[in-house]
C-alpha cells in the first residue's frame, strides 16, 4: 500500500512537473543583511528530526534551535526544481554531518510551502530525505517570507539581536560542497581541524 502511495504521488509530481511556486512579484523577501522573522513552526513528527534540531516541544521558534547558523530551504513536492535540487540537498545535509569541526554549528531544515504533512512524508519517502521536513499547509511561512520562489535557500548566522540573513538566493545551489564553503565563509565557521568551536 506504502508503494502505491509513493507510486500516485510520483506520477502527480511529474504531471505537475512545470509547476513552480510562486509570482514573479514577491515582495518582502528577507535579503542579505537582514533580521530574518523567528518563525513558529510545528513540532517535527520524526524523534531523530526533534534530536537532530534539539526540540522537544511545539510548536517551537526558529531561534529555539540551538545552532550557530541555519540553512532554511523553502520548497514544495510539486516543484520540479526542488525535485531536481533534493540530491544535492541530501549531499549537503550529509556533508554538514560527516565534518565534526560544524557538524554541531551549522543545522539544515526545509519547509513546504503548501504541503501537508503526508505530502512532506512522501516527499522525504521518495527522495531519502534525512533532515527535518516541516509542513507549510496553509502557506503561513510561505507569506511572512514574501512568497519566495521555490527552492528558495536562506542562510542565518545566529546573533545577539536576532537570526541575521547572510544568503538569501531562489534556485538551486549546485554542488553541495562549494555552497558549504560559502556558508562557511559568509557566517565565519570554519570547516577545518581549526575551526573554532
Amino acid at each position: 500500500m506504502k508503494l502505491l502511495r509513493i507510486s500516485v504521488m510520483l506520477l502527480f509530481l511529474l504531471c505537475l512537473s512545470s509547476y513552480r511556486l510562486p509570482t514573479p512579484f514577491a515582495q518582502n523577501i528577507p535579503r542579505e543583511g537582514d533580521v530574518f522573522p523567528d518563525l513558529r513552526l510545528p513540532l517535527p513528527q520524526k524523534m531523530a528530526e526533534r534530536e537532530y534540531l534539539k526540540i522537544d516541544q511545539g510548536p517551537f521558534q526558529l531561534s529555539q534551535i540551538d545552532s550557530a547558523v541555519l540553512i532554511v530551504e523553502i520548497f514544495s513536492i510539486y516543484c520540479p526544481f526542488c525535485q531536481k535540487e533534493a540530491p544535492n540537498v541530501n549531499s549537503l545535509f550529509r556533508t554538514i554531518l560527516a565534518n565534526p569541526a560544524i557538524e554541531s554549528r551549522v543545522k539544515l531544515l526545509a519547509i513546504g510551502a503548501g504541503n501537508s504533512l503526508y505530502e512532506i512524508n512522501a516527499f522525504r519517502d521518495l527522495f531519502k530525505v534525512k533532515f527535518p521536513l516541516i509542513p507549510d499547509g496553509d502557506f503561513t511561512v510561505h507569506k511572512i517570507l514574501g512568497e519566495v520562489r521555490t527552492p528558495y535557500f536562506f542562510v542565518l548566522l545566529k546573533k545577539p539581536t536576532g537570526m541575521q540573513v547572510v544568503y538569501s538566493r531562489d534556485e538551486g545551489f549546485g554542488d553541495p560542497e562549494a555552497f558549504l564553503e560559502l556558508v562557511c565563509a559568509r557566517t565565519g565557521i570554519g570547516k577545518g581541524k581549526q575551526a573554532q568551536k
